[in-house]
Protein backbone atom coordinates (compact mmCIF):
# COMPACT_ATOMS: atom_id res chain seq x y z
CA UNK A 1 0.00 0.00 0.00
CA UNK A 2 1.19 3.63 -1.10
CA UNK A 3 1.43 6.25 1.49
CA UNK A 4 1.15 8.85 -0.98
CA UNK A 5 -1.68 11.80 -1.26
CA UNK A 6 -3.21 10.88 -3.73
CA UNK A 7 -4.27 7.15 -2.26
CA UNK A 8 -3.74 6.80 0.91
CA UNK A 9 -7.22 5.02 2.08
CA UNK A 10 -6.61 2.62 4.65
CA UNK A 11 -3.43 0.79 6.36
CA UNK A 12 -0.28 1.20 7.84
CA UNK A 13 1.56 4.40 8.02
CA UNK A 14 5.09 4.57 8.63
CA UNK A 15 6.24 6.71 11.29
CA UNK A 16 9.48 6.96 13.52
CA UNK A 17 10.04 3.67 14.96
CA UNK A 18 6.40 2.21 14.54
CA UNK A 19 3.39 2.08 12.01
CA UNK A 20 -0.22 3.69 12.87
CA UNK A 21 -3.52 1.82 11.64
CA UNK A 22 -5.09 4.86 9.82
CA UNK A 23 -8.68 5.34 7.61
CA UNK A 24 -9.03 7.68 5.25
CA UNK A 25 -12.97 7.83 4.09
CA UNK A 26 -11.96 10.21 1.31
CA UNK A 27 -15.67 11.55 1.41
CA UNK A 28 -16.57 14.59 -0.31
CA UNK A 29 -16.84 16.98 2.31
CA UNK A 30 -14.98 18.79 4.91
CA UNK A 31 -11.79 16.49 6.21
CA UNK A 32 -12.32 16.06 10.10
CA UNK A 33 -9.53 14.33 11.49
CA UNK A 34 -10.28 12.46 14.64
CA UNK A 35 -7.79 12.35 18.23
CA UNK A 36 -8.16 9.81 20.68
CA UNK A 37 -7.82 9.21 23.96
CA UNK A 38 -4.90 8.63 26.11
CA UNK A 39 -5.34 4.65 26.21
CA UNK A 40 -7.59 4.06 23.71
CA UNK A 41 -8.26 3.44 19.40
CA UNK A 42 -10.45 5.11 16.67
CA UNK A 43 -13.39 2.69 17.67
CA UNK A 44 -15.19 5.29 20.30
CA UNK A 45 -15.65 7.85 17.03
CA UNK A 46 -17.79 5.27 15.46
CA UNK A 47 -21.62 6.55 16.42
CA UNK A 48 -20.06 10.69 15.74
CA UNK A 49 -18.95 9.45 12.52
CA UNK A 50 -22.39 7.64 11.94
CA UNK A 51 -24.62 10.60 12.74
CA UNK A 52 -22.42 13.14 10.82
CA UNK A 53 -22.68 10.80 7.80
CA UNK A 54 -21.03 10.12 4.60
CA UNK A 55 -20.84 13.41 3.35
CA UNK A 56 -17.81 14.41 5.32
CA UNK A 57 -14.18 13.04 4.82
CA UNK A 58 -13.04 11.04 8.21
CA UNK A 59 -10.15 10.38 9.19
CA UNK A 60 -9.13 8.00 12.12
CA UNK A 61 -6.03 6.24 13.00
CA UNK A 62 -4.67 4.93 16.27
CA UNK A 63 -2.07 5.82 18.31
CA UNK A 64 1.00 3.96 18.89
CA UNK A 65 0.34 0.79 21.04
CA UNK A 66 -3.14 1.72 20.71
CA UNK A 67 -5.79 0.02 18.89
CA UNK A 68 -3.89 -1.63 15.73
CA UNK A 69 -0.96 0.35 15.74
CA UNK A 70 2.35 -0.56 17.16
CA UNK A 71 4.41 -0.47 19.99
CA UNK A 72 7.11 2.62 20.28
CA UNK A 73 9.93 3.37 21.93
CA UNK A 74 8.30 7.04 22.32
CA UNK A 75 4.79 7.76 23.80
CA UNK A 76 5.75 11.34 24.08
CA UNK A 77 3.52 14.40 23.47
CA UNK A 78 5.83 15.56 20.98
CA UNK A 79 5.92 12.02 19.27
CA UNK A 80 2.14 12.30 19.23
CA UNK A 81 2.56 15.73 17.54
CA UNK A 82 4.97 13.83 15.21
CA UNK A 83 1.71 11.53 14.48
CA UNK A 84 -0.19 14.08 13.84
CA UNK A 85 1.97 15.69 11.10
CA UNK A 86 2.43 12.49 9.27
CA UNK A 87 -1.18 11.80 8.96
CA UNK A 88 -2.34 15.25 7.64
CA UNK A 89 0.54 14.87 5.45
CA UNK A 90 -0.18 11.01 3.97
CA UNK A 91 -3.63 12.22 3.79
CA UNK A 92 -3.24 15.32 2.01
CA UNK A 93 -5.39 17.37 3.89
CA UNK A 94 -5.29 20.93 3.49
CA UNK A 95 -6.85 22.39 6.42
CA UNK A 96 -8.59 19.73 8.14
CA UNK A 97 -11.09 20.35 11.24
CA UNK A 98 -9.52 18.21 14.53
CA UNK A 99 -12.17 16.98 16.65
CA UNK A 100 -10.49 15.87 20.21
CA UNK A 101 -11.20 13.77 22.86
CA UNK A 102 -9.62 14.17 26.46
CA UNK A 103 -5.62 13.76 25.66
CA UNK A 104 -6.72 14.12 21.73
CA UNK A 105 -8.26 17.67 22.33
CA UNK A 106 -5.18 18.77 23.99
CA UNK A 107 -3.26 17.14 20.58
CA UNK A 108 -5.77 19.35 18.67
CA UNK A 109 -5.02 22.71 19.89
CA UNK A 110 -1.65 22.43 20.62
CA UNK A 111 -0.91 21.38 16.86
CA UNK A 112 -3.53 23.86 15.82
CA UNK A 113 -1.27 26.64 17.61
CA UNK A 114 1.74 25.49 15.52
CA UNK A 115 -0.34 25.46 12.57
CA UNK A 116 -2.82 28.19 12.92
CA UNK A 117 -3.28 29.19 9.05
CA UNK A 118 -3.81 25.13 8.23
CA UNK A 119 -6.69 24.34 10.58
CA UNK A 120 -10.41 24.90 10.15
CA UNK A 121 -10.94 24.83 13.67
CA UNK A 122 -10.63 22.75 16.97
CA UNK A 123 -13.94 20.35 18.64
CA UNK A 124 -12.83 19.78 22.27
CA UNK A 125 -14.35 16.57 23.80
CA UNK A 126 -14.17 17.22 27.54
CA UNK A 127 -10.65 18.00 27.41
CA UNK A 128 -7.97 21.01 26.53
CA UNK A 129 -8.79 23.12 29.06
CA UNK A 130 -5.95 24.22 31.47
CA UNK A 131 -5.95 22.21 34.48
CA UNK A 132 -3.75 19.49 35.73
CA UNK A 133 -3.10 17.65 38.59
CA UNK A 134 0.90 18.44 39.18
CA UNK A 135 3.70 18.45 41.70
CA UNK A 136 5.38 15.42 43.45
CA UNK A 137 2.54 14.80 45.40
CA UNK A 138 0.28 14.36 41.96
CA UNK A 139 3.07 12.28 40.06
CA UNK A 140 3.10 9.75 43.14
CA UNK A 141 -1.09 9.56 43.16
CA UNK A 142 -0.92 8.17 39.77
CA UNK A 143 1.80 5.96 39.84
CA UNK A 144 -0.12 4.28 42.52
CA UNK A 145 -2.71 4.41 40.80
CA UNK A 146 -1.54 2.60 37.49
CA UNK A 147 0.54 0.32 39.76
CA UNK A 148 -2.72 -0.59 41.79
CA UNK A 149 -4.13 -1.33 37.76
CA UNK A 150 -1.12 -3.07 36.73
CA UNK A 151 -3.26 -6.78 37.00
CA UNK A 152 -6.56 -4.90 34.94
CA UNK A 153 -4.42 -3.06 31.97
CA UNK A 154 -4.62 -6.00 29.41
CA UNK A 155 -8.14 -6.55 30.87
CA UNK A 156 -8.94 -3.30 30.07
CA UNK A 157 -7.37 -3.29 26.76
CA UNK A 158 -10.66 -4.31 24.86
CA UNK A 159 -12.37 -1.57 26.17
CA UNK A 160 -10.17 1.01 24.86
CA UNK A 161 -9.17 1.84 28.53
CA UNK A 162 -5.28 0.52 28.11
CA UNK A 163 -2.99 0.46 26.14
CA UNK A 164 -0.33 -2.27 24.90
CA UNK A 165 2.15 -0.41 27.48
CA UNK A 166 3.54 -1.24 30.89
CA UNK A 167 1.80 0.16 33.99
CA UNK A 168 4.78 2.64 34.20
CA UNK A 169 4.49 4.08 30.66
CA UNK A 170 0.55 4.55 31.00
CA UNK A 171 1.53 6.30 34.62
CA UNK A 172 3.97 8.75 32.61
CA UNK A 173 1.98 9.96 30.36
CA UNK A 174 -0.73 10.50 32.29
CA UNK A 175 1.81 12.63 34.17
CA UNK A 176 3.16 14.43 31.23
CA UNK A 177 -0.62 15.27 30.02
CA UNK A 178 -1.50 17.01 33.34
CA UNK A 179 1.50 19.05 33.21
CA UNK A 180 0.58 19.70 29.86
CA UNK A 181 -2.50 20.97 30.23
CA UNK A 182 -1.98 22.93 33.32
CA UNK A 183 0.09 25.19 31.50
CA UNK A 184 -2.23 25.34 28.10
CA UNK A 185 -3.18 28.89 29.29
CA UNK A 186 -1.76 30.50 27.21
CA UNK A 187 -2.19 28.26 23.90
CA UNK A 188 -5.66 29.11 24.10
CA UNK A 189 -5.15 32.59 24.71
CA UNK A 190 -3.37 32.76 21.24
CA UNK A 191 -6.14 31.04 19.38
CA UNK A 192 -7.43 32.57 16.53
CA UNK A 193 -9.14 29.63 14.83
CA UNK A 194 -12.98 28.26 16.92
CA UNK A 195 -12.66 25.99 19.44
CA UNK A 196 -15.70 24.59 20.28
CA UNK A 197 -16.19 22.67 23.42
CA UNK A 198 -18.45 19.72 24.60
CA UNK A 199 -18.37 19.32 28.35
CA UNK A 200 -19.22 16.06 30.71
CA UNK A 201 -20.79 16.68 33.95
CA UNK A 202 -19.45 13.27 35.68
CA UNK A 203 -16.80 12.12 37.09
CA UNK A 204 -13.54 10.01 35.58
CA UNK A 205 -11.64 7.33 36.57
CA UNK A 206 -9.19 8.11 38.83
CA UNK A 207 -10.60 11.26 39.08
CA UNK A 208 -14.45 12.16 41.08
CA UNK A 209 -16.60 14.36 40.08
CA UNK A 210 -16.07 17.31 42.02
CA UNK A 211 -12.16 17.11 40.49
CA UNK A 212 -13.43 16.78 37.38
CA UNK A 213 -15.84 19.96 37.81
CA UNK A 214 -13.06 21.65 39.18
CA UNK A 215 -11.18 20.95 35.79
CA UNK A 216 -13.70 22.11 33.53
CA UNK A 217 -14.57 25.33 35.69
CA UNK A 218 -10.94 26.17 34.42
CA UNK A 219 -12.20 26.80 31.28
CA UNK A 220 -14.31 30.19 32.66
CA UNK A 221 -11.71 32.62 32.39
CA UNK A 222 -9.89 31.60 28.85
CA UNK A 223 -13.76 31.65 27.30
CA UNK A 224 -14.17 35.24 28.74
CA UNK A 225 -10.82 36.53 27.08
CA UNK A 226 -11.28 34.88 23.86
CA UNK A 227 -14.24 34.63 21.88
CA UNK A 228 -13.07 32.35 19.17
CA UNK A 229 -13.49 29.57 22.16
CA UNK A 230 -17.13 28.79 23.38
CA UNK A 231 -18.94 26.11 25.12
CA UNK A 232 -21.18 24.34 22.54
CA UNK A 233 -22.99 22.02 24.86
CA UNK A 234 -22.83 20.85 28.47
CA UNK A 235 -23.84 17.43 29.04
CA UNK A 236 -25.63 15.10 31.12
CA UNK A 237 -22.87 11.73 30.57
CA UNK A 238 -19.49 11.34 32.20
CA UNK A 239 -15.99 11.86 30.66
CA UNK A 240 -15.86 7.99 29.56
CA UNK A 241 -18.80 7.37 28.20
CA UNK A 242 -19.41 11.51 26.39
CA UNK A 243 -18.64 9.48 23.23
CA UNK A 244 -21.32 7.15 23.40
CA UNK A 245 -24.20 8.96 25.20
CA UNK A 246 -23.80 12.07 23.74
CA UNK A 247 -22.72 11.82 20.16
CA UNK A 248 -25.11 13.80 18.81
CA UNK A 249 -23.76 16.76 20.58
CA UNK A 250 -20.38 15.92 19.52
CA UNK A 251 -21.48 16.04 15.82
CA UNK A 252 -23.33 19.16 16.26
CA UNK A 253 -20.44 21.13 17.14
CA UNK A 254 -18.47 19.79 14.36
CA UNK A 255 -21.59 20.88 12.24
CA UNK A 256 -21.50 24.20 14.03
CA UNK A 257 -17.73 24.70 13.79
CA UNK A 258 -18.24 23.56 9.93
CA UNK A 259 -20.26 26.46 9.29
CA UNK A 260 -18.73 29.43 11.02
CA UNK A 261 -18.12 31.99 8.58
CA UNK A 262 -14.91 33.02 6.75
CA UNK A 263 -13.54 28.82 8.26
CA UNK A 264 -14.51 27.22 4.88
CA UNK A 265 -18.47 26.51 5.67
CA UNK A 266 -20.49 24.03 3.64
Amino acid sequence: MTTSTASFRTGMLPVDDTALSLTDTRGPGVPVVYLNGSYCGHRPWRPVISELGTGWRHITYDERARGRSRRSADYSFEACLRDLDAVVEATGVERPLLVGWSYGAALAVHWADRNPDRVLGVVSVDGAVPYGITGEEARARIRRLFGRMRPLLPLLRPFGLSARMSADQHAEINIEINEICAALGPVLDRATYPVRYVLATGGNLGGGQEEMERMRTSLDPVLARNPHLRVSAKVASNHSRILRKDFRAVAEAVRELAATPGRGAR
